[in-house]
This record gives C-alpha cells, structure tokens and sequence, in this order.
C-alpha cells in the first residue's frame, strides 16, 4: 500500500450530490450511511463506539487529530466507523499524554478518510436531506463507476449490525467477589459502561447478542443490562425475547440506547427511522421526575414513538430530549425497568446524567 498525501478524493451521497476533497494517505473507498456528530472533542471514542459501525463519520469540529491517540481513550477494540470526513486532518499532534498520530492509528486500521470538506455545507445538506448512504474514493473519480458501487450498499433501515460488533464469547468484567453480578447483553457495548457498573462494585458477565435469558440466568445474576449498539433494532428478535423474559419474571433491568429500543419493542412500542438522528455530546434532555435538564451524550439514528409510548398504559416517559421532543428515556410502571436514549457513561465535561448508574443499582438492593 502507498499513500500520496493531499492526493484529490471525492464523497458522493446517494442522491448524487459531490462534494471535493483530499486524501489524508490512504488509498481505497468507504461506504456506509452518513451521519455528524457535533462534538468539539472526544474524537477516538467516537471512533471506537460499535454504535457507529457501518457509518461515515462527518466531524464538524475543524481540527481532527491534534491531540493524537490514546490506547485508554477507545471504547471497543477497534476503529468502528467505515470512515472519516473531516474540514482539517492534523498529521501532527501536541499532547502530554498522546501515543502516536492518528494518521497512524487509521493507517494501522487501513481507514479511508478524506478532508478539506466544507464540512459546514455538508452536514447543514444532512440536516435538511436526511441521512443516506455515501461512498468516499481516494482512487476513483468516475462518478458512474462510485454510483454503482453505492446501489450496492443496504440501507440502514432494517440491517441487523448487533452481531457484527457482538462478543463471540461470553467473558468477565471487574472483581469476582463484588457484592453484585449483572448480566449484559452485547448488542454493541462501550468499554466505559462496563467501567461504570464495575465501579460500583458489580461483577460482569458479557453476553453475545443473540444469548437466550436461560443463559444470561445461569450466572444467577443480580440485575441484567441491555447495551448500546449499532443499526436498526427491528431485527433484534432474540434480544426483544430476552427483555420480554426478564420483564416478566420483574427482574431489574436497565437498557442505554439501542437497549432502550429493544426494551420498547418488547413493550409493543415501535421504532422509527430518525431523518438525521441525534449525535454529539451537548444534547439538552428534561427529567420529568426531578423537572431537571441534563446535557448529555448522544448517538442514535433511530427512536421509540412517543404517541404510542403515551397511550402505553404500563409505561411513563421519564425523559424528553428539549430539541425536538423525543422521548429519551422511559419506565415501566410495575416494573422494575427503565432505559434512557442517551448515554450516562459518556460525561461529555458535566456528569449530569450519571445517576442513572445509582439508579440502576438503588433498584437492585431495593
């Protein structure tokens, strides 16, 4: 593999809209839906997130990379996203604490990315055309050729990507001999969720996405935990069965994001495709309990109705999302379950929305 650095490279949205750029090195093409996240920092935990498998990312920050990688700041494994656009691509970097470049980093994990994108006009296009599936091509310039490619790849509505980004074996988190164990369903789980739950003195045992709720229960567990997660989850039919499970039995339950989704469908709630979704770390949400506002962290393309979660006669809507009235969390009545559509572990600077964890485990010893 060669790379040519600020080589000519081309983004072209399914609508056949172009847009102009440069190649950052590495040569090739990524395809997937198109989506921004509005966060001024924090880029390689948005990076690693498995809810953005199978997205390109649009970062409407300028400066991408200026601070470099960190093997502590990643929230999976690997690189999730299908790719990068970016306004400036930094080569080089400036941080005490810093480990490498993230030219690097993306080299190591062979990202595509291009920049020098008006990344202002794109995401303001995303905004008022919705999100859609795009292509970047650091090697190809024939725009029939890259709409070909495109027609090839699926829509974001209905695909299944949980089992992508699942864990093939079950494994263990925190200290065997914490005073709580919780089941967890991987259905596309940050590593900092697990450090949450583990640092309130739980012990962890992480399930693959398509565990039945016999085998989450024979570890004889305290509470179980629905994850995050990337894709649609209409398709989620085993995950929707085991919420059913362990709604039935009043076992404590608690679902971030994707599992809220899930824990919705199970409730006979259904879900929609967003048109851009909500994805950034400075999203005001309203408790409705406490009447108290929370900035929070956000990433989803899809949500529950709120009409049909309103007439649900076993559910309250516990939390509204300020911009556009979407509900943001939810708790059943004469259950012990709740979930939120936003992410408690992400503290994007305030910690507003951590008690959610407290929460959590105040319903277990109750």
């Amino acid at each position: 593999m060669h790379y040519q650095i600020n080589k000519k490279a081309i983004l072209l949205l399914e609508d056949g809209t172009r847009f102009e750029g440069k190649s950052i090195g590495i040569e090739g093409f990524a395809t997937g839906e198109i989506c921004f996240n509005t966060g001024m920092t924090g880029y390689q935990e948005i990076f690693t997130d498995p809810s953005y498998f199978g997205q390109l990312m649009v970062t409407t920050n300028a400066h991408i990379g200026n601070y470099g990688i960190n093997s502590d700041e990643v929230e999976s494994e690997n690189i999730k996203i299908a790719g990068l656009i970016c306004r400036n691509f930094s080569f080089h970097y400036s941080r005490f604490h810093a480990q490498g470049s993230l030219k690097d980093w993306f080299t190591k994990h062979n990202l595509v990315a291009i920049s020098d994108i008006d990344t202002r006009a794109l995401v303001a296009y995303i905004r008022e055309n919705g999100a859609m599936n795009a292509i970047i091509s650091t090697t190809e310039e024939d725009i029939n050729s890259l709409k070909q490619r495109l027609k090839k790849v699926p829509s974001m509505e209905g695909l299944e990507l949980a089992s992508k980004v699942s864990t093939k074996e079950p494994y263990y988190v925190g200290n065997k001999d914490a005073a709580y164990k919780i089941a967890a369903l991987d259905i596309g789980i940050k590593k900092n969720i697990l450090r949450n739950l583990s640092k309130r003195n739980a012990y962890i045992k992480v399930f693959p996405y398509n565990t039945t709720f016999e085998e989450m229960s024979s570890f004889n567990p305290d509470a179980y935990f629905l994850s995050n997660g990337p894709g649609d989850p209409k398709p989620l039919k085993a995950a929707q069965l085991v919420a059913k499970e362990i709604i039935k039995r009043n076992l404590p339950l608690f679902g971030i994001c994707l599992g809220h989704q899930v824990i919705a469908l199970a409730n006979g709630i259904s879900t929609y495709k967003m048109h851009h979704g909500h994805r950034g770390i400075n999203h005001p949400v309203k408790n409705l309990i406490s009447g108290k506002g929370e900035i929070t962290s956000q990433n989803h393309g899809f949500a529950i109705h709120r009409e049909e979660t309103e007439a649900h006669p076993d559910i309250e809507i516990t939390h509204v999302h300020l911009n556009d009235n979407t509900v943001a969390g939810i708790r059943l009545k004469n259950k012990k379950c709740f979930s939120v559509q936003y992410h408690p572990e992400a503290s994007p600077g305030p910690h507003d929305a951590e008690y959610l964890f407290d929460q959590f485990f105040d319903m277990i010893k109750n």
